[in-house]
């Protein structure tokens, strides 16, 4: 998979001279299926670890979040959470993102505050980083995740906490976006009355259904590169400066793949065939080589 991925992402910077592999993360996961049950998959990684605005690639963390606070009792389940959930993952909302952000942290966007209410104010926000921590996963370390995500960018307070040079900004790496894509998609036990984050990244790849929403997160993303048939679910990241995209697909009953794929630099973020090659290129190294149905 190392050798394929490699040669992979070498055909593919080659249809663009301004493509450079310093400016692109991978993490690659196979997973094998016995008696309906997946084992430990196995993969490769490049840049893998360095780290990476996240942009809308995030609110995978905020779901899981949500879920969690609603498992522990601190959030109660309402149709208004379940509908913010879902506008947030299904369609990227930035506007139900920051209703979830104040609710999982108990902060409130607005303008500048100073001492004491400011400490208070960043001590809660950094509340999510503080439950990423105690999951003691090698993945997650040194992410941040703790601001919302803007249409136009953030003002007041928001914009303070970002700090110099937004040095603040959040950050992820793509071994942190598969985990917890992982999570959501195969450690969780979903009963009947939990947030179900799995269904919510479910994605249609009927062109017909494509052609009727101009914001699909499948175009120029990872799915484009899929035959129209596989049953998906994914997230993607894009503004002006990074186009990244998260996907987890069935293959076959026997192998399920999760492929996220960060790309930094305005040339990527309009680009729209960057993605489907490398999600083109796995899919068919795994009916080659891999699959054993």
């Amino acid at each position: 998979m190392g050798l394929a991925l490699n040669d992979c992402l070498q055909r593919v910077c080659s249809h663009n001279k301004d493509f450079s592999r310093e400016d692109i993360a991978i993490t690659w996961i196979n997973y094998k299926i016995e008696n309906k049950r997946v084992f430990k998959g196995f993969g490769y990684g490049i840049n893998n670890k360095k780290m990476f605005y996240p942009a809308s690639i995030v609110k995978l963390v905020y779901g899981l979040a949500a879920y969690y606070w609603i498992k522990k009792g601190s959030l109660l389940l309402s149709d208004e959470i379940i509908d913010a959930v879902v506008k947030m993952l299904s369609f990227s909302s930035n506007n139900a993102t920051s209703f979830l952000i104040d609710l999982l942290t108990g902060t409130t966007s607005g303008p500048c505050i100073e001492g004491e209410l400011w400490e208070n104010w960043k001590y809660q926000r950094n509340i999510i980083n503080d439950w990423l921590h105690d999951f003691h996963w090698e993945e997650l370390i040194g992410i941040n995740c703790c601001q919302k995500t803007w249409d136009d960018g953030p003002f007041g307070r928001e914009k303070e906490f970002y700090g110099y040079e937004n040095k603040n900004r959040n950050a992820m790496t793509t071994d942190s976006t598969a985990r917890v894509f992982e999570e959501i998609m195969i450690h969780i036990d979903y009963q009947k009355d939990d947030l179900h984050l799995r269904d919510f990244l479910t994605r249609d790849l009927n062109k017909a259904a494509l052609e009727r929403d101009s914001l699909n997160q499948i175009d120029g993303f990872l799915g484009e590169g899929l035959p129209e048939s596989t049953k998906l679910w994914s997230k993607a990241g894009l503004m002006s400066e990074v186009r990244h995209d998260s996907a987890w697909w069935i293959n076959n009953q026997s192998l399920q793949t999760l492929l996220v794929v960060f790309c930094d630099g305005e040339k990527y973020s309009k680009d729209t065939s960057f993605l489907p090659l490398i999600a083109k290129e796995v899919h068919e190294f795994n009916k080659r080589y891999i699959i054993d149905d």
